[in-house]
């Protein structure tokens, strides 16, 4: 995963955390506008979150933040 889109996750991590608490769930599309303007970032994190990971489509913030920190 890019340097540039693990810092956008965990920052819409934090920042969902902060505002909605520690079981905030969310899925891969919380880390884009609702336009898609970068189609290559958002199919990198499709790719991360369904193929690599298997993940539900909503998963708790703060289990992705740790995934990503973690280099999963």
């Amino acid at each position: 995963m890019r340097a540039e889109l693990r810092a956008k996750i965990l920052a819409v991590c934090d920042q969902k955390i902060k505002a909605k608490g520690e079981n905030i769930g969310v899925s891969f599309y919380a880390f884009f506008k609702n336009k898609n303007d970068d189609p290559e970032q958002l199919m990198e994190a499709a790719t991360w979150w369904i193929q690599t990971h298997q993940l539900d489509h909503f998963v708790k913030a703060r289990t992705i933040k740790e995934m990503v920190k973690n280099n999963l």
